[in-house]
């Protein structure tokens, strides 16, 4: 009997992430199998993100590349959902210049890919897209998740901040916090199939709860989370810097299971620039927040994201962004060229920075921000570190490798007499220190178990 396969290609962040598992355990309650290639797929959804041009450059690259096998096997199934086709001039893109594309679903209606997909087997070319989420959070969506150790659990959607350069607001909607007792109940599922570590998801984690009539916000919930039984580690991400309440800061100090790692985008150094981001801080604020999180958590790895050639900046108000990178001495950061999204307040001011002083800019920045990563992963030399095992390395079976607290990546390899498993705790002698990976060693306590 020939098996259904289905492909999912995915874009963007780890909200997509998030939901391309959703799609896939939909899928898999249908009676499809995952395919390890799209030639073998009967269904193929790309999974997609607007946040910067390039993705968008990259689905249509890739959809030119499916059409063949479209061509060769028109039951083949094509499908097109997330970020990007909540704007109506990509549907419309989609709809005319893409017609071997026989799905279109938005960021607020995955929960119906079973009724969708059906109407196209009827031989209907369906493109669904809602502008906001009209029947609620859908709770308890089947979902596969490609880790037996590590799940994303989404606590929140969409976003309120409207920062002059982000789409995010306009294709995620507003803000909506799950509530606390199906989040809970979602972790106490996990934990009891023997996941040990989650990652919390939000656009602003800093904002959960703000929209719920229960009396909680987001140190209140990483506090319940932790009392869950069989986790072992809670991260989170994205922090707003804005929303970074002293209550926070006192629950990443004080909660043993919640991670030594913030990731806080900074986006620019600048106060000028960061006024016409609408970030709602300042350079200061900003500082004053990293001096509060070090005082409290010394040992805390912090990262962000970091935008160059947003319209209007200028050399000093680069440099400025150079000097905090400098000051704040980042683990890590992910660093960006302005890209312009229809849409957006930013889109429509001038003073664009030509293309070519973007590029010189990222450059010379990203030479600031991995030698800080790298001086920080020095420190770390001779250090005891605990970590949690992911499973062999993507470049070599007899490399495993796992992550710190603060996340830091450490590649090791096993005594001959020994056999770890994902999730497992294990301790490290740090050996070598490179800008984004730590090399380890057993240590001696280990090797008796």
């Amino acid at each position: 009997m020939h098996r259904k396969l289905y492909y999912i290609q995915t874009f963007g962040c780890q909200m997509n992430d998030h939901d391309s598992q959703v799609l896939a355990g939909m899928l898999e309650e249908l009676g499809y199998a995952q395919a390890n290639a799209p030639e073998e797929a009967s269904i193929i959804l790309l999974n997609t993100c607007c946040v910067r041009g390039n993705a968008e450059n990259r689905l249509y690259g890739h959809l030119g590349n499916l059409k063949p096998l479209k061509e060769a096997n028109p039951g083949l199934i094509l499908g097109v959902c997330g970020c990007m086709v909540q704007q109506a001039s990509e549907r419309e893109k989609l709809e005319n210049e893409y017609p071997y594309v026989d799905l279109v679903i938005g960021t607020h209606n995955i929960h119906r890919l079973p009724v969708l997909l059906s109407m196209v087997m009827q031989g209907q070319r369906v493109f669904e897209v809602w502008d906001e989420n009209k029947e609620g959070i859908p709770e308890d969506l089947p979902i596969l998740r490609p880790e037996s150790h590590h799940a994303l659990v989404t606590i929140m959607y969409g976003c309120n901040n409207f920062c002059s350069y982000c789409i995010v607001p306009h294709v995620r909607g507003r803000e909506r916090s799950r509530k606390p007792e199906d989040i809970l109940r979602e972790i106490r599922n996990l934990a009891d199939a023997g996941v040990s570590e989650i990652t919390l998801l939000g656009q602003n984690v800093n904002s959960y709860g703000k929209d719920l009539e229960a009396d909680i916000d987001f140190s209140r919930l990483l506090a319940m989370v932790n009392e869950v039984p069989g986790i072992k580690r809670i991260r989170f991400t994205t922090s707003h810097p804005k929303d970074l309440s002293p209550s926070l800061i006192q629950a990443m100090k004080n909660l043993e299971k919640v991670c030594e790692h913030l990731h806080l985008p900074v986006q620019s150094g600048s106060t000028r620039i960061l006024q016409k981001m609408n970030r709602k801080y300042t350079r200061e604020d900003y500082l004053n927040l990293v001096r509060s999180l070090r005082e409290a958590i010394p040992d805390i790895a912090l990262t962000t994201d970091i935008i160059v050639g947003f319209p209007g900046e200028t050399e000093e108000d680069f440099l400025d962004t150079v000097s905090l990178v400098r000051e704040v001495g980042y683990d890590g950061a992910f660093t960006f060229i302005y890209s312009p999204r229809i849409g957006t307040a930013a889109a429509s001011y001038p003073d664009h920075v030509p293309e070519e002083e973007k590029k010189d800019r990222l450059y010379r920045l990203n030479e600031v921000v991995n030698a800080f990563a790298y001086e920080a992963n020095k420190q770390l030399l001779g250090s005891i570190q605990e970590i949690l095992v992911e499973g062999p390395s993507e470049k070599s079976a007899a490399i495993y490798q796992g992550r710190t607290g603060s996340n830091k990546l450490v590649h090791f390899e096993l005594p001959a007499t020994m056999t770890v498993k994902p999730g497992q705790e294990l301790s490290l002698r740090i050996v070598e220190a490179k800008t984004w990976t730590l090399t380890g060693e057993v240590v001696e306590k280990d090797f008796k178990s």
